[in-house]
């Protein structure tokens, strides 16, 4: 709380001319300011210490979102390489039936050559 000599000013008003009602009224309105709407030293104190806590409230949320951060990205990352490695199975799986169905088709295809070279060879023993 700041200390305002109201009796001294008062004397120093009507030392210059101020009558004591004008004194009173202006000694009364200034302690009024100052009692009610200038920050003290208390205040300063209390605020810088809001600040000091508000900082390190920033600073946990700033540490706790990091390490978030950071879970997440492991978490993503793991995720993608779950998906990388079924990509990896499913194109092997397809080549490997591709490969399967290739074999088929060529057995059936010399199968038809067989079958049509011995419907060309029994025509030509029948004609």
């Amino acid at each position: 709380m700041l200390a305002f000599d109201t009796h001294t000013y008062i004397k120093e008003l009507q030392a210059v001319g101020f009558t004591e009602e004008q004194a009173e009224v202006q000694a009364r309105t200034l302690k009024n300011i100052i009692d009610n709407d200038l920050a003290n030293k208390q205040d300063i104190a209390e605020i810088k210490q809001d600040i000091a806590e508000l900082k390190r409230d920033i600073k946990e949320l700033e540490t706790k979102t990091e390490t978030r951060i950071k879970e997440l990205e492991t978490k993503t990352e793991t995720n993608f390489e779950l998906v990388r490695r079924e990509i990896k199975e499913l194109e092997t799986k397809t080549e490997t039936r591709i490969k399967e169905l290739e074999l088929q088709l060529t057995l059936r295809l010399g199968g038809m050559l067989v079958i049509g070279i011995g419907v060309v060879a029994t025509l030509v023993k029948l004609l």
